[in-house]
């Protein structure tokens, strides 16, 4: 067993059963990444529907951020997928706050990062490429294979392109949740790492004390860059998937 000073980074990361339960030989128990999951779409909605319960012709500063927000990403989407694209604007935007505010409560001490693992990020983007082929499907039909079809590619070059467009379009989803996870998965762990030399570092004294500034500045300074990628991340997401659902309504290259 570990020492009970030893810092372990990776220990914010497991997952923990808060309510055992197990139906057909599955494992189905409600766990501490579950509990958070449920924090952060509580969390989410009580501020958007708190924000915008008063409707106030002029906004105060909880109205403003969420009207903010609301623009935000509709600009996003219409950006990337023009004004068709704004039937989306419910997933987006849900993805977006989900992401978000996951991020944020993860930088909370003590706190869940859901995030930081690859199969909640996996899931995410999975429903935005399923979202993506199936409308794809259901709107153009075969058609929406021209996808992987560029215009003006020669005739002898026409399986190789197609080929790495199929290749490119499979790991859209790895890509998607990778980049998401590896983020706050290293950045959470270097915070750990550092904020670990500050205690062990100040059990040693005077010489100690005066030893852990440095890390401790960067414990302060890696806090600030935690708080700008867990926007950055969110956002990421957010306009990769309006991107992607640009492609199933406009098939075409």
């Amino acid at each position: 067993m570990a020492a009970a000073d030893k810092v372990d980074p990776i220990h914010q990361f497991q997952i923990h059963p808060i309510i055992p339960l197990h139906i057909g030989g599955y494992d189905v128990s409600f766990t501490n990444s579950s509990l958070f999951m449920v924090v952060t779409i509580v969390l989410a909605s009580a501020f958007l529907y708190w924000s915008t319960a008063s409707r106030a012709l002029i906004p105060g500063r909880l109205q403003s951020v969420s009207e903010m927000a609301y623009e935000f990403v509709g600009n996003m989407l219409r950006d990337a997928a023009g004004k068709q694209g704004m039937q989306f604007f419910p997933l987006v935007f849900s993805l977006f706050m989900f992401v978000l505010v996951a991020n944020l409560i993860g930088l909370f001490p003590y706190f869940f990062t859901v995030t930081s693992h690859i199969i909640v990020t996996f899931t995410l983007a999975i429903l935005v490429i399923g979202t993506v082929v199936v409308y794809g499907f259901a709107k153009h039909g075969f058609g929406f294979l021209k996808l992987f079809v560029p215009h003006g590619v020669p005739g002898l070059l026409l399986p190789l392109v197609v080929a790495i467009e199929v290749i490119s379009f499979v790991s859209r989803p790895v890509s998607l949740s990778v980049r998401l996870f590896a983020n706050m998965l290293a950045g959470h762990i270097t915070l750990k790492v550092f904020s670990g030399f500050v205690v062990s570092l100040s059990a040693l004294g005077a010489v100690g004390i005066a030893g852990s500034v440095l890390p401790l500045a960067m414990a302060v300074a890696l806090t600030a860059l935690e708080l700008l990628v867990a926007f950055l991340q969110a956002y990421v997401f957010a306009v990769l998937t309006c991107m992607y659902l640009n492609d199933a309504l406009h098939p075409s290259h």
